[in-house]
This record gives C-alpha cells, sequence and structure tokens, in this order.
C-alpha cells in the first residue's frame, strides 16, 4: 500500500465512526460527498469516467436483475407448464394441444416453493464465506452456477417433477450466498453517507429484473419457442453477466487498479477502518443472537419478503383465474407491482441518505419512518385489495401494497451496516435466513389456503394474511430498531483513518 495510505494514529469510534451527524451540507449521491474530515476529495475523475463505487453499484444492480429473473421465470413457465396450448385465430381462442404437465395444486405449490429449501440453507454459511473470504466470487459464482442449472431446467422437467424440485433446490443453495455476500462487498466500497443510495439501487435491480422475467417468460410461453426457451434466456444472460463481474469488479477499493487516489481515500476515511483490519476480527456469536436491533431486522426481512414472495409465486395464477387475464396479459400485470417497486427501493434509498446528509436526521428514525411507514401503508392497501376484488381495484391496490414495499428496504435492508458494518454479510445472511421462510410457507399455505383458484373468497384470506403480518412488522421494528453501531460491533483498537491524497493539498 502507498504511503499516502497509512493509517493515522488511532481514535476512539465515537470519534471516527459515526452516522446520525454526517457533513449538513454533503450532496445527496455525489462525487462531490464530504467525508468525515470535512473536506470534499479532490476532482481526478475525468468526466467521462465515473468513480468506481459507481461501476460496482451498476454490476451489482445488474447482479440482482439476474439473480430475480432466473428466480422467478418459473412461476410464469409453470402456468404455460399446465395449460392447454391457444392460439387466437380471428378473434377466436383455439386450442392447439392440451397441457404438458398434469400437476396438482399441491404439486405446483411444492415445486415453487423447492427453490427456498436450498435458499434457506446457505445463508448463515454465504455471510460466514463473505465474512472470511470476501465477497466478490461468493455472489459471482452463486450467480453462475444458478445459471447453469437454470439452462438444464427443461431437461429435467421432462424426466420428472422430483428432478424438477431437485434442480430448483440446488439453484436455491447457490442463490442463498448472495445476498451476504454483496453487504461485504458494500462494508468496504460504500462511505456512510451514500451507503443508503448505493445498496438500494444495487437492490432495485431484483424487481427490475423481476419485471423483465415476468413480462419476457410471457411472450417467450407464447412464441414458437414455447416455455423451455424462458430458461434457456435467462440462463445464457447471467452468464454473460458473471464474465462482466469477474473483469470490472474487484473485492475491495484498495485491488481495484482503475481506482484513483482521490476516491481510495475518500472512501477509508468516510468508512475509518480498512480491509486489513476487519479481515482477522472473529464474529462475536452469542452477542449477535441476544441482540434486540439484529431480531428487529430480521422480523422486518420476514415480514417484507411474506408479501413479495406471496405475490412473487401467485400472482400470474390471481392474474389468470380470478382476474380472467390471458397468460401474457397476466405476466405484463403481474409484472406492474415489481417495476413500481424498483422504483421506489432506489427512490427510497436517495431520500434516507438526504435526510441523513442534508437534514441531520438520526439514522434510526429514518431507519424506522421508512420501514414502518411502509409496512402500515402496505396493511391499509392489502385489506383494500382483498376487499375490492374488480379488475382495475385489485390491480391498483396490488400495485401501491407491493409497490410501496420498495421504502422499507431503504430502512431494514442496509440497517445491517448501520450497527455492525464489518458484521453486515453474517447478519444480513441471518436475517436472509428468517426472510427465506415466507418463501417455503407462503406458496404452500396457499396451496392450502386457495383450494378452487377461481374463487376470490379464497384469495381474500390470503390478502388479510398479509395485512396482519404487516402490522405486526411494524410493530416490531419500530420498538427494537436502532442506527448505532452496536458495542459488540466495535473494532479492537478503535477505528484508523487515513491520511488525504498529498496532491489535494
Amino acid at each position: 500500500m502507498d504511503s499516502e495510505h497509512q493509517p493515522l494514529a488511532s481514535s476512539t469510534a465515537t470519534e471516527l465512526y459515526t452516522e446520525d451527524a454526517p457533513p449538513p451540507n454533503a450532496p445527496a449521491f455525489s462525487h462531490e460527498s464530504l467525508d468525515i474530515t470535512g473536506k470534499s476529495p479532490p476532482h481526478t475523475n475525468a468526466w467521462y469516467l465515473p468513480p468506481k463505487r459507481y461501476v460496482i453499484a451498476l454490476m451489482t444492480f445488474l447482479g440482482f436483475a439476474n439473480l430475480y429473473a432466473l428466480r422467478v421465470n418459473l412461476s410464469v413457465a409453470i402456468v404455460a407448464m399446465i395449460s392447454n396450448r391457444t392460439i387466437i385465430v380471428n378473434g377466436t381462442l383455439e386450442t392447439l394441444s392440451g397441457p404438458e404437465f398434469n400437476w396438482s395444486q399441491q404439486m405446483r405449490g411444492q415445486i415453487l416453493a423447492s427453490f427456498f429449501y436450498g435458499y434457506i440453507v446457505t445463508q448463515l454459511p454465504g455471510g460466514f464465506l463473505s465474512h472470511r473470504y470476501g465477497g466478490k466470487y461468493v455472489f459471482g459464482i452463486g450467480i453462475f452456477l444458478t445459471a447453469l442449472f437454470t439452462l438444464i431446467t427443461p431437461l429435467m422437467a421432462s424426466w420428472s417433477p422430483y428432478l424438477l424440485i431437485g434442480c430448483r433446490v440446488i439453484e436455491g443453495l447457490f442463490e442463498g450466498v448472495t445476498y451476504p455476500a454483496i453487504h461485504a462487498i458494500w462494508a468496504k466500497w460504500a462511505p456512510p453517507v451514500e451507503r443508503t443510495k448505493l445498496a438500494t439501487f444495487g437492490f432495485s435491480g431484483s424487481y427490475i429484473g423481476t419485471v423483465l422475467a415476468l413480462v419476457i417468460s410471457g411472450s417467450l410461453a407464447e412464441s414458437t419457442a414455447e416455455w423451455q426457451s424462458i430458461f434457456y434466456v435467462f440462463g445464457s444472460l447471467a452468464v454473460i453477466w458473471f464474465l462482466l463481474w469477474v473483469i470490472l469488479v474487484t473485492e475491495s477499493p484498495v485491488g481495484h487498479p482503475g481506482i484513483t487516489n482521490a476516491e481510495l481515500d475518500y472512501i477509508q476515511n468516510s468508512l475509518g477502518y480498512s480491509e486489513d483490519q476487519t479481515k482477522q476480527v472473529h464474529p462475536p456469536w452469542l452477542s449477535i443472537f441476544k441482540s434486540a436491533p439484529v431480531w428487529a431486522i430480521a422480523v422486518a426481512h420476514f415480514v417484507e419478503n411474506w408479501g413479495f414472495y406471496t405475490w412473487l409465486t401467485e400472482l400470474p395464477t390471481f392474474m389468470t383465474h380470478v382476474l380472467k387475464f390471458h397468460i401474457k396479459e397476466g405476466s405484463f400485470l403481474s409484472a406492474l407491482p415489481y417495476l413500481v417497486m424498483g422504483i421506489v427501493v432506489f427512490m427510497g434509498g436517495y431520500f434516507a441518505d438526504v435526510l441523513r446528509s442534508n437534514f441531520g436526521v438520526p439514522t434510526v428514525v429514518v431507519r424506522k419512518i421508512f420501514t414502518c411507514g411502509a409496512f402500515a401503508l402496505q396493511a391499509i392497501f392489502m385489506i383494500a385489495a382483498g376487499y375490492l376484488m374488480s379488475r382495475v381495484a385489485a390491480i391498483a391496490c396490488l400495485t401501491v401494497a407491493v409497490g410501496i414495499g420498495g421504502f422499507a428496504w431503504a430502512g431494514f435492508s442496509v440497517n445491517h451496516l448501520d450497527i455492525a458494518p464489518q458484521f453486515a454479510s453474517i447478519l444480513m445472511g441471518l436475517s436472509n435466513t428468517f426472510a427465506t421462510l415466507p418463501g417455503i410457507i407462503s406458496p404452500s399455505l396457499t396451496g392450502v389456503i386457495v383450494s378452487n383458484e377461481d374463487s376470490s373468497g379464497d384469495w381474500q384470506i390470503v390478502f388479510y394474511l398479509a395485512a396482519c403480518i404487516y402490522g405486526i412488522g411494524a410493530l416490531v421494528y419500530g420498538i427494537l430498531a436502532s442506527g448505532e453501531t452496536q458495542s459488540w460491533a466495535t473494532l479492537p483498537g478503535g477505528y484508523h483513518s487515513y491520511n488525504e491524497d498529498p496532491e489535494a493539498d
């Protein structure tokens, strides 16, 4: 490491690491943001070369887009796999052939839930591996191997529904490491004043990927290439992304060959610690499991994913059977809530950091406003959706109910980095373990509740149950959440700051 990057004398964590009072005039999502010394980093990047942390954010966005495309494509494909093959001739719907697979509702529920059987297993291991070895390859390889199994999904389905279930379980195992891994990257790349924006921009790719997967999958299922092409297209795109990820992304700023000294010192000054300081720190497992703020995040994560996973897997079916949309129309309308959510996730992150940096609102207040406020509004609109079952009303209410959950992601999803930045990957693994349970429980429970797919009364129960869960989540997070670095998360000897770039003087 160059001499200008050597650490200064140690200081206490409270002196060098605080988030509740960032500089009042720091611009939001800007390369000009102030570091903890109150001084702007020098302008050494050419105008056409964005800061490397923004390149990381873009690649993360595309990674999550691929991740969710690989996850949700089956939700549309399975409708085509069990439906009659039809075509519209002169305005008349004609049946070309019967369904390719005669699976029961319970079997379909098991197939849709099987991904999460694997996904839940590797959350904590993914967090530990990312903490120990870094997040770059854990995140990238997780998506790459998921893509490979996606490419063989049609073959597995043609042989046996149980082989299809096994394939999806394995995909879940590999995807399970990705969310914890990305927090290991942001712990090294994201300055606190930009943390929410950078992280939520990456997370918003999940919902854009969901939109693209639902819309494109509907068109592919209706094409001459049929449902098999859904898995070939999205699997291939994810492989291409992985190659770019390996080339463009490094584990930490200090290892990036193209980063400027100005950006490197800005990031490390802002964080107040280096990669070397956190490398050999062992997680305080007992303190983590006893921490109320950690469990507040886990509960909030579970609650948000309950509604998200319920409609991620069931909305195409609801659109087709209750609202009587054709599969192509239904896949487009099913995507609408996630388009709104993708936009809201990024907007929420932007405004959250504006409140923290420009207006000095304490981090804990911002996290609770965005999380609890989103849950309360989601509960209201979920109840309205269950009460109003007309096409327009149901679509409007579901779009708002699902979409507004994006604001919650500017709260709980970044909260791991607030309370224990160097252990954020482990905390994300823990919270996402609990947040995966809805993916396992919800499709199966919905299959039991909705005994008749055409019954609006059965679906109303699903709506009202989700509303109750949102209400409980708002209450728990509002009471237990914190925005402060926890005592068990301070580094031995305190945090170390870094000298600024000598060329700036």
